[in-house]
């Protein structure tokens, strides 16, 4: 049976897909902040440290929330938008107790 996807809900989405950007890019943030607690402070001719401080990179997982949660936001609104016109995604599904009939 082919069914459509009709509303996407745009808060609900938004926060799921905000979250798990911000988790997933604490893939790359936690071995970068590694790295960089080991590798040397480079110096400039004044003595004073010229790397960016550690800590300005759990910015990215914020960053990566806040423009997953509003990018998704925008997307379901034009879905939501454009379905009436358009039609929406479509899927089959079957019945758990339906006979398997792809073999």
């Amino acid at each position: 049976m082919k069914t459509q996807i009709k509303r996407l809900s745009p808060h609900q989405n938004g926060k799921v897909i905000g979250v798990l950007m911000a988790l997933s890019s604490m893939i790359f943030v936690i071995p970068m902040m590694l790295i960089f607690a080991f590798a040397p402070t480079p110096v400039g001719p004044d003595g004073q440290p010229t790397a960016m401080p550690m800590y300005i990179s759990l910015l990215f997982p914020i960053l990566y929330l806040v423009m997953g949660y509003l990018m998704t936001i925008i997307g379901c609104a034009l879905y939501n938008f454009t379905f009436k016109y358009i039609g929406g995604i479509e899927y089959e599904t079957i019945a758990p107790d339906a006979p398997n009939t792809l073999l």
